[in-house]
């Protein structure tokens, strides 16, 4: 990272930036394969804010072989003296495919401790939320209580643009747009997109990225795919409810409203996934959220006004995965 390349940026119009910071501590970075260090992540920051960045997000990592849960306190607060809007704080999975997944198949890497990462995600909801953080995502945690004004949608065709529930002020926004499973577009090599009920990937390398782009000789596609576009799928309706429900109950705050629910697929919440939401509710994983006092949308004729939003407990969020799963075929 340079001031210059930051200031390049900024220039051309982009107001937020993410680090991958991941721990503060030599050991742990060695660990990740990281060739950076925490001098490196105060340079980088001082040369974002000096090049008029004003919406900061830091990535961690938690749940690391062997790691404590002091180190984890002690990265957390040390990089809380950075003063990021946004943190967004990720536990270790270990993938097949990589260095940490076959080094922990061989048993050359002791495997993670659940109930150690729970501890670790359970004390940072209770220390970031004490330091003004909002989480409004099970991974992420924005500054400023302030809230943003919400457009209250009067079409089915509004429900793109519309704000379903107040978030915090340095929330992220393309991030919402996936959470809320609405549609965005994917550029370049290796994007995904999801528009026009369809989901689509583009060809992974860049010199072919560009060729497919300029070539006569690809077929072209009708919108949302490109010349680029090497796999897409339709959306069937029951598809893109379950998506629409294991995506948006990753929201902590806002949850799965049933008003947007309803008016965008035509069906009552409670008809299409009754059975799943009662039978979570009474596990004590799921809980109706009343919005009454900022309803995203007028009151339903001959109905109460406001809404209603299913959302995850305390506890659900802990064990997220095996709420999301109930809703997948």
């Amino acid at each position: 990272m340079t001031l210059a390349s930051l200031r390049d940026l900024r220039r051309i119009g982009f107001n937020r930036i993410s680090f991958g910071i991941q721990s503060a501590h030599p050991d742990e970075l060695r660990q990740l394969e990281r060739i950076h260090n925490i001098f490196d992540v105060i340079n980088s920051v001082k040369w974002a804010r000096q090049a008029g960045f004003d919406h900061l997000n830091l990535d961690l990592i938690f749940g690391l072989p062997e790691q404590s849960l002091d180190y984890w306190q002690a990265t957390v607060k040390q990089v809380l003296g950075l003063r990021p809007e946004h943190f967004s704080l990720y536990a270790l999975t270990l993938e097949h495919d990589t260095p940490f997944g076959r080094w922990a198949a061989r048993g050359l890497l002791p495997t993670p401790d659940p109930d150690l990462a729970a501890e670790m995600y359970e004390w940072a909801m209770d220390f970031l939320a004490g330091q003004g953080y909002i989480q409004y995502e099970i991974s992420n945690w924005a500054k400023d209580s302030k809230w943003q004004e919400s457009k209250v949608a009067t079409s089915s065709s509004d429900l793109s643009l519309s704000t379903f529930n107040h978030q915090p002020l340095f929330a992220c926004r393309h991030n919402l747009q996936y959470w809320r499973n609405q549609p965005y577009l994917g550029f370049g090599a290796g994007a995904h997109g999801f528009a026009a009920g369809t989901r689509y990937s583009n060809v992974l390398r860049i010199k072919t990225y560009i060729e497919r782009c300029h070539s006569s000789l690809v077929t072209r596609h009708s919108f949302p795919l490109s010349p680029a576009t090497v796999n897409y799928h339709h959306i069937a309706s029951k598809t893109e409810m379950q998506e629409t429900m294991f995506i948006g109950l990753r929201l902590t705050r806002e949850g799965v409203s049933a008003e947007f629910f309803c008016k965008r697929f035509g069906v009552e919440l409670q008809e299409v996934f009754g059975k799943e939401i009662d039978e979570l509710v009474a596990l004590g994983l799921l809980e109706w959220a009343d919005l009454t006092l900022h309803p995203p949308f007028p009151a339903r004729e001959g109905g109460a006004g406001g809404d209603r939003s299913l959302r995850l407990t305390a506890r659900g969020r802990l064990l997220g995965n095996q709420v999301f799963m109930r809703f997948v075929d």
